[in-house]
């Protein structure tokens, strides 16, 4: 339920005290409450002035009532709390459930809390005395309860579309007085809150993976410090295993399959569902301590990391057992052995900037990429095509592009990984006819909040494999909004499913060229700061 305040405003001083030109007052003689006419001099208004105030404070609550408090009076239109949210405070007992949100609905529960999968139920039992208006439910052995509250809920973070809440698990939350000597027993007893929500939906998308999963659960769970179990509705191993790493740095416990563990779970504290603040992002003014999707990308640094690490080690001790089963065959390098083989291994540093191009196959792929990477290694870079699939492992691509200095890709979910660059970096997005919204919205003004240096590049009509098949004076190519307000299905259909890209080399070298000299000299700054 949202709470509406209405704020009085602040009184202006001729409400209280007219003045002219002469200092001639109007003033109120709190001992005698008449009023009376004088001229005096300043300092004496000025007294007089101080006194009628202090009259007016004292005597105002004797006139104006207990309830209204100065506090309103002087209030600038904001209180103290106004921005607190709900829930955010709930009593033992309780159960607080914030339907305000555009994107999600979240629940509190405090107390003897307990899960009962076969009825898609979480129980709160409590003794109290209550004002609550109750009804009683015969439970399955004829023994009756009192329901003191019922609230039902979906965890999942697309509240607003309704085709696919419609397929989230709905969950009853009920709140019970318990019965006297009615035992109600906890198969496994946890000492910490939960985090309940859904992995249902669009999971299996990176983009929604991380933009309705992961970050939200970070932004509900991580000031508990790791000291939360995550209860999952729609339970997927091959989720937990893509995305174990970075649990287990949101928490120190496994995670508990809702429908498919039917034990009674028992927990001091539950939120139900995942707050979400916008598009893969995290707002610091929501946050406590004010964090950031930067902290969340910390997260991710100190979750593939220890990976990273082992593959270089197994990298490094191939190249080693490689490189000394060739000297053994040439006796003219035994001399030299160990540096050869560090040579060899290690290599020397590149100098150049490295830039990784996401490739595509299928719909929304650069058709020339030849020609780009071409182009990119005569302006000066490094360059690696990358290939994320679903089964890719995350840490091998964080690897990678945590490595770069720039990145290019076409609009779509793969774009999600820019979250692996480092801040600094440059980020290159194509855009391809129709998708100029969704691109800005979705990937464009994220990166900039991580603090990457975002490019986005528009393609022209005749940059798109489109332009060969329909007139050139069609809407789909001349006004595409026009197409996108006829709805999703032909967004999809045709700029999405149908829509391959030809880069125009020139066109595009400005920006390779832009994004080149900004790594460059960032690159020379950097070497300039270093410590000698």
């Amino acid at each position: 339920m949202v709470h509406y305040h209405r704020y009085h405003q602040p009184r202006k001083a001729s409400e209280f005290i007219h003045k002219d030109e002469e200092s001639q007052n109007l003033v109120m003689d709190c001992s005698s409450s008449v009023y009376y006419k004088r001229t005096r001099p300043k300092l004496l208004s000025f007294l007089c002035l101080i006194t009628f105030l202090s009259c007016c404070y004292v005597l105002a609550p004797l006139f104006i009532g207990p309830s209204f408090t100065f506090s309103h009076l002087y209030s600038n239109g904001a209180e103290d709390d106004v921005n607190v949210p709900l829930c955010s405070s709930v009593s033992s007992g309780t159960i607080c459930c914030d339907r305000s949100g555009f994107r999600s609905d979240v629940c509190v529960m405090k107390g003897d809390i307990r899960t009962n999968s076969s009825s898609s139920s979480i129980f709160l039992y409590n003794s109290r005395s209550t004002n609550n208006v109750s009804r009683t439910v015969k439970g399955r052995k004829g023994e009756e309860d009192e329901v003191l509250q019922h609230e039902k809920i979906r965890p999942y973070t697309r509240k607003w579309e309704t085709s696919v809440m419609d397929t989230i698990d709905e969950l009853n939350l009920v709140s019970k007085r318990v019965n006297l000597g009615k035992k109600h027993g906890c198969d496994v007893q946890h000492d910490v809150p939960a985090v309940f929500f859904s992995n249902g939906g669009y999971t299996g998308n990176v983009y929604h993976e991380f933009n309705d999963g992961i970050i939200p659960l970070y932004i509900t769970s991580q000031h508990f410090n790791k000291k939360v179990v995550f209860v999952i509705l729609e339970y997927h191993s091959w989720w937990i295993m893509k995305y174990g790493d970075i649990l287990s740095h949101l928490s120190d416990y496994p995670a508990v399959d809702f429908r498919g563990d039917n034990r009674t779970h028992c927990f001091p504290e539950a939120i139900v569902g995942l707050k979400i603040h916008d598009e893969l992002t995290v707002d610091p003014a929501l946050m406590e301590g004010n964090k950031s999707i930067v902290d969340f990308r910390n997260i991710l640094d100190k979750a593939y990391w220890p990976r990273i690490r082992g593959l270089i080690e197994d990298e490094e001790r191939e190249a080693q057992e490689k490189l000394r089963a060739q000297i053994a065959s040439s006796p003219l390098l035994h001399a030299s052995q160990n540096q050869y083989i560090k040579q060899r291994v290690h290599g020397n540093p590149s100098k150049k900037p490295k830039l990784v191009i996401l490739s595509r196959s299928g719909s929304r792929a650069i058709t020339n990429e030849n020609l780009l990477v071409k182009m990119a290694e005569q302006i000066g870079f490094q360059v690696e095509l990358l290939k994320p699939g679903r089964t890719s492992e995350l840490a091998k691509i964080y690897r990678v592009l945590n490595g770069s200095d720039a990145m290019i890709g076409v609009h779509g979910a793969a774009m999600t990984h820019f979250m692996f660059m480092r801040p600094g970096s440059v980020f290159i997005q194509v855009v391809p006819l129709g998708t100029t919204w969704a691109a800005e919205t979705y990937y464009g003004e994220p990166a900039r909040k991580l603090g990457l240096k975002y490019i986005g590049y528009e393609i022209q009509p005749r940059e798109s494999s489109l332009y060969e098949r329909y007139d050139k004076n069609d809407p789909i190519l001349t006004d595409p909004d026009s197409i996108n307000k006829k709805g999703w299905e032909y967004t999809k259909k045709i700029y999405l499913d149908s829509q391959n890209v030809v880069l125009d080399i020139r066109r595009f070298r400005k920006r390779l060229r832009r994004a080149y000299e900004y790594t460059f000299s960032k690159s020379n700054l950097n070497l300039q700061h270093r410590p000698q």
